[in-house]
């Protein structure tokens, strides 16, 4: 599962191999300084919508009640819809998340899944960085 951390002045979204397999991507470094928000996702399948397209990647669509679900099983790699540009690590096993919202960065925004968002996104406030 990728980790999303902070490393010195910069937030650093850490792939797994098979993930950067995936996503055609390697790892995501942004400065601390480019991040404008986080937020707490209860579903970050859903958080990404449909509306956007993956520029590589990989969007596997998750089946419940034998319906196609918006969102999905698993979600990995660049993704572009309505002018943004969004770096998307959800698998099926950590469906809630954070949206890291970026000005200044490669990205406008990160979704990553992650088993405990409540204490990442308060790390990632700007009140809440180490100093």
């Amino acid at each position: 599962m990728a980790d999303l951390r902070v490393e010195g002045d910069e937030l650093v979204l850490e792939l797994t191999t098979f993930e950067k397999a995936e996503a055609l991507h390697g790892d995501v470094r942004v400065p601390l300084s480019t991040v404008r928000a986080a937020e707490v996702l209860d579903d970050a399948h859903a958080a990404l919508g449909w509306h956007n397209v993956k520029m590589p990647g990989t969007r596997v669509p998750g089946i419940v009640d034998h319906h196609l679900t918006p969102g999905g099983t698993a979600e990995v790699g660049t993704f572009r819809g309505k002018g943004s540009k969004i770096f998307v690590v959800v698998h099926h096993d950590t469906p809630r998340g954070i949206r890291v919202r970026l000005e200044g960065a490669d990205y406008d925004e990160l979704i990553v899944g992650c088993a405990d968002p409540e204490t990442l996104a308060a790390h990632l406030q700007p009140t809440g960085r180490p100093g």
